[in-house]
This record gives C-alpha cells, sequence and structure tokens, in this order.
C-alpha cells in the first residue's frame, strides 16, 4: 500500500513485538475499509442520509470524526510543518462540510 511506503512502515514496524505488529496493520486495514464504506454510503444513498433519523445520525458522527481528527493533528503532530497546518484544514473542512448537512 502506497501509505505503508511513504511512512517506511515495513522497516519501522519490524521494531515493535508481533503482536503490535499485527495490531496496527490490522486497525490500519480495517480504518481503510470504513472509509471507503462510507464514502461509498455517502455518494451512493444521500436521500437516505439526508432524510432519515439514522442518516442524519451517520452525518453527525462523521462530521463529529473529522472534527475530532483535526483536534487530534494538533495534539499529536503539532502545527510546526505546511502538511501538518494543511491537513488541519482540510479535517476541518470535512467536519464542516458534514455538519452543514446535518443542520441545513
Amino acid at each position: 500500500m502506497l501509505f505503508w511506503r511513504v511512512f517506511r512502515w515495513k522497516a519501522d514496524l519490524q521494531r515493535l513485538i508481533p503482536v503490535n505488529r499485527a495490531i496496527i496493520q490490522v486497525l490500519n486495514l480495517r480504518l481503510i475499509y470504513v472509509f471507503l464504506v462510507m464514502g461509498l454510503a455517502t455518494v451512493l444513498f444521500p436521500v437516505a442520509l439526508l432524510s432519515t433519523e439514522l442518516g442524519m445520525f451517520i452525518l453527525g458522527a462523521e462530521s463529529l470524526f473529522w472534527f475530532m481528527r483535526a483536534i487530534e493533528q494538533i495534539i499529536f503532530f503539532g502545527m510546526h510543518s505546511v502538511a501538518s497546518i494543511a491537513l488541519f484544514w482540510v479535517f476541518l473542512i470535512g467536519s464542516g462540510l458534514f455538519a452543514t448537512l446535518v443542520f441545513m
């Protein structure tokens, strides 16, 4: 996976004990799956998301997810590089877009 190559996980993860190495990789793969499913749901079922209580809950949860991710960007990565600042804004804008759908 490109993500793993960019961050040299093959080398870096070797320093972890096998169970922690496996946990990191499984969590990453499951997160990719969740992102794909939620992205597809947003594209394929916009009416259901916007017109049902469950849909509004999902949109609100996605908004909160990206808002929390923006906060975590500051906590874990700081705001010392252009890339980190850019990611913070991408996550915050993503949160705002989902929130707009909930409150419109």
